[in-house]
């Protein structure tokens, strides 16, 4: 499994033709996914091994990429450490209780050994996916501190995090005993994951884009790090990636990343410049692409090819998840181009 492409450029070490997968790769996008999930809710699903596991395989199947990512929710640690959740169709998580006082806070379930036994599905589910996926490699994943303390703290998705900011500003004390308590919920999700086989994981910060770098820093880098940190002794590589987050690149990859992901908001050669020499970077076709012509979406990705030529390794992705109206098709297909094409290294012109 060390020798399979995509492992190889998230440790620095190139490849010839690219390695690809896409965030959100399962999903609603798929015909068969939604076939297997009819009467099943979300959260329900992604706690049954047998389900999450063959949910993970359908995109590796379908469109041939070079990893999969293990199919579950930012929430689902939380569902397992017995806070009341769930996924609205059309609305995203909703907790029944917000955290917002210091009772609330008082009130969070200890994560002890009742916790470890709430992640033996996972476990199972990875190993059953892993046994599948043979030679590719598996990607673990879960949601990093601020995203996952934002949602509980508003209650469900929010616009502007305002009352997570406020949190912060407000009463640190409160924040950092909630972060803290979701840095440990993630990163023990985080390695029970790789424990039970996954090559790499990626934490997801979909929302920290809203903050400043100085709130970063003093308020999400440590409790960020503190997740990493729960596989930094285990040989994984761990890519960190925000949503807006162009600002914050260098603080979270201080945050114990190894490699970066970058969204489509930031051209990766811009992102090469703001990191240091020899991180490998990941991304970051827009999403809006897969909306256009076929030729649109070629030209995007030879332009994304370009632009990571002089990363020290670089894995294709989305700049964000794929949209849940994607036509699995041009997923197939751009998979197929991009595997068609000779890594342009730096100081080369891409391949037509």
């Amino acid at each position: 499994m060390a020798d399979a492409s995509l492992l190889q450029e998230l440790r620095g070490v190139r490849s010839d033709t690219p390695s690809v997968w896409f965030m959100r790769q399962a999903g609603r996008s798929l015909p068969e996914y939604r076939a297997l999930r009819e009467g099943t809710t979300m959260l329900d699903s992604c706690v049954r091994p047998d389900m999450a596991a063959e949910i993970t395989l359908q995109p590796v199947r379908r469109h041939g990429v070079d990893a999969g990512i293990f199919f579950s929710d930012i929430v689902v640690p939380a569902r397992l450490a017995g806070l009341g959740v769930e996924i609205r169709p059309g609305v995203g998580p909703v907790f029944d209780h917000p955290v917002r006082t210091e009772a609330d806070i008082e009130a969070l379930p200890p994560l002890g050994d009742d916790y470890e036994e709430a992640l033996a599905p996972i476990s199972e589910a990875v190993r059953l996916t892993v046994a599948e996926l043979g030679t590719t490699p598996l990607i673990g994943f879960a949601g990093a501190p601020f995203t996952v303390a934002s949602y509980m703290v508003e209650g469900g998705p929010s616009r502007d995090h305002l009352r997570t900011r406020a949190l912060m500003r407000s009463r640190p004390d409160l924040w950092e005993r909630l972060a803290t308590w979701v840095a440990e919920l993630s990163g023990r999700f985080l390695r029970a994951q790789v424990l039970a086989g996954a090559s790499a994981v990626q934490l997801f910060d979909s929302w920290v884009g809203a903050l400043g770098q100085e709130q970063y820093l003093e308020h999400v880098q440590a409790h960020s790090a503190a997740a990493l940190a729960h596989v930094a002794d285990l040989p994984v590589p761990r890519i960190h990636f925000g949503v807006g987050a162009a600002h914050l690149l260098l603080p979270m990859l201080g945050a114990g990343a190894t490699a970066m992901g970058v969204d489509h908001r930031l051209r990766l050669d811009r992102a090469l410049e703001v990191l240091p020499a020899g991180t490998p970077v990941q991304g970051n076709i827009d999403p809006a692409v897969l909306f256009t012509s076929e030729e649109a979406r070629f030209a995007e990705a030879r332009g994304v090819l370009e632009a990571g030529a002089a990363a020290a390794g670089h894995v294709v992705n989305l700049g964000h998840g794929v949209p849940p109206d994607t036509d699995p098709q041009v997923l197939t297909d751009l998979v197929a181009f991009l595997h068609s094409q000779r890594v342009a290294r730096a100081a080369e012109a891409p391949e037509a």
